[in-house]
């Protein structure tokens, strides 16, 4: 890591505006108010809020923050330039973004000549006027403005002067920032790197208080690449969005980019004690959003520091820079070690480890868990993706497993859909708890749904910590699908209780087989959590 420049880099975030244009993302007013109150803790500078005036949910939205503000970050409205031939003071679309009481604005204006003519319909002159009349008259309401030149790379590739001189006259009129936009996420690294450097040497003679700031897409998988090309070659604002959401392909990650350019390149972005909440800012705004996190996302995703094969995990154990770019916690992840038919005894004993159980390489019940875990696997099991079933397993052969009931039996019965196309399921269960046998039936939408809702029927009484569990996902999959109606099936069932989560798994040819075991595996491994008394040490 290179310490000599500890520049600082204002980072501007724009998830809930940009972002929300991602296909499939809707925020209501609650969701963005939690996540602009996320982002204000994680200490980023500045936070786009939305278009006031374009729909009613953003004008509502900045009402509310005034209600309860944010405690260090500048909230942002985002809006046009005036309408061709006509004047700022008496445009009706700014009549919200003055009235959202902020105290800088960010308007963004056509760079490239292509848009002035075909899409706005105007000439190039009249767009000039555009751009500094907006701005000169938000100026004079007291605003501070960020100036964001749409297409500002493919403007400036196509028709360079013309280029220039749309952000010139922003520089002249009173903009203070000049953020660069690679609208389209066409643009490669080094015309970006050519690009900004020249613009670094113009911008001098314009204006003394005028400063550069890039906004990437990843249309071309180069957003990051191309943000922190523009900050080497001079740019001192980074946009960008949590998780990379977006319209398209997504706008420049700030989840990678903020640990790129703080831990790698020395910029100051965030405080050095905030950084490590990133994983946890990442995941939070994802489960707002209602999008699945990436697990694979660099810095943040689950998988990004873990350790599958056997030599892997060795080295990490006796010195973790041979297999991580980074100490996981400096942005609040964790290394994880990953249980599969790859696994050699040292991910055994690192993953026992972080249970807090501590086992002997040499010890017979070691090479059992791992012959174990090579067997079950070679049945289509696959502990990867289910380490609660791991660690049961786990338990079992170290003779620490408890048994909270036994399952003696069960049965389902479906109907045919109904005229509205609805199955409904019945299941039958009988299980045995501290010596009483209880028989319980329950309904269903499907199956799986009736079989589990009759066992958790038939120990709530017996263990009312049930009462929080509740099956979150469900995946089946055919895992020799050559053999027909007589292949094997995989059944994951992720659950929660509302603080943590835990998938299990199960295989069988009988799909209803494979999903009771992973429901039952579910449940056990939620009350061994709530037991965990039971055995020496569990962790979520």
């Amino acid at each position: 890591m290179t310490k000599a420049l500890s520049k600082p880099i204002l980072i501007y975030d724009t998830t809930l505006r940009d972002g929300s244009q991602r296909e499939g993302l809707s925020l209501s007013i609650q969701d963005k108010l939690c996540i602009a109150h996320k982002l204000d803790q994680l200490g980023v500078p500045f936070i786009e809020g939305g278009w006031p005036g374009a729909n009613p949910k953003d004008i509502e939205f900045f009402w509310q923050v005034g209600k309860n503000p944010l405690q260090q970050a500048q909230l942002v409205p985002f809006c046009s330039t005036r309408r061709p031939f006509s004047q700022a003071i008496n445009e009706p679309m700014l009549e919200p973004i003055l009235a959202a009481g902020t105290t800088w604005v960010t308007i963004f204006g056509k760079s490239w000549d292509l848009h002035v003519t075909e899409g706005i319909k105007t000439s190039l002159d009249e767009n000039l006027s555009m751009i500094g009349d907006t701005i000169e008259y938000l100026r004079s309401q007291g605003k501070r403005v960020i100036y964001d030149a749409e297409h500002w790379f493919d403007g400036y590739k196509q028709n360079p002067d013309y280029a220039l001189q749309t952000i010139k006259i922003a520089a002249q009129c009173g903009a203070e920032w000049l953020v660069l936009c690679d609208t389209n996420g066409g643009t490669f690294p080094q015309e970006v790197s050519q690009i900004v450097t020249i613009v670094s040497k113009s911008i001098s003679d314009w204006s003394s208080n005028v400063h550069i700031g890039i906004h990437t897409h990843n249309d071309g998988e180069m957003a990051v690449a191309n943000a922190i090309t523009a900050v080497m070659a001079g740019a001192t604002m980074v946009q960008g969005t949590i998780n990379g959401y977006g319209e398209r392909c997504g706008n420049a990650n700030l989840c990678s980019l903020i640990p790129n350019l703080q831990l790698k390149l020395g910029y100051n972005c965030i405080g050095e004690h905030l950084l490590s909440q990133l994983t946890s800012t990442s995941r939070f705004v994802s489960e707002v959003v209602n999008l699945a996190p990436d697990d694979h996302a660099p810095y943040v995703g689950r998988s990004a520091f873990a350790h599958k094969g056997g030599i892997h995990v060795s080295a990490v154990e006796r010195n973790s820079l041979t297999y991580e770019h980074i100490q996981p916690e400096q942005v609040g992840n964790l290394r994880r070690v990953v249980i599969s038919e790859q696994a050699g005894v040292s991910n055994v004993l690192a993953k026992a480890k972080t249970l807090g159980i501590e086992l002997d390489k040499h010890d017979p019940k070691t090479k059992e868990i791992l012959r174990r875990i090579k067997e079950l696997e070679n049945e289509g099991y696959q502990f990867e993706a289910a380490e609660a079933s791991f660690v049961l397993l786990m338990y079992e052969v170290l003779g620490l497993k408890q048994q909270f009931f036994e399952v003696q039996g069960f049965r389902v019965h479906c109907d045919l859909a109904n005229e509205k196309n609805i199955t409904n399921s019945l299941a039958t269960i009988k299980v045995g708890v501290g010596g009483e046998n209880i028989l319980e039936v329950a309904e269903g939408n499907g199956p799986v749904a009736a079989l589990d809702a009759a066992l958790r029927k038939a120990l709530l009484n017996f263990y009312p910590q049930i009462a929080e569990f509740e099956l979150t996902d469900y995946k089946v999959r055919i895992l020799n699908g050559n053999v027909g109606t007589s292949a094997k099936t995989r059944a994951l069932i992720e659950s929660g209780n509302g603080q943590a989560r835990w998938t299990t798994v199960g295989v069988s040819t009988n799909i209803l087989e494979a999903s009771y075991q992973a429901v039952v595996a579910g449940l056990e491994y939620g009350l061994l959590v709530h037991f965990p008394s039971s055995v020496p040490y569990c962790k979520i």
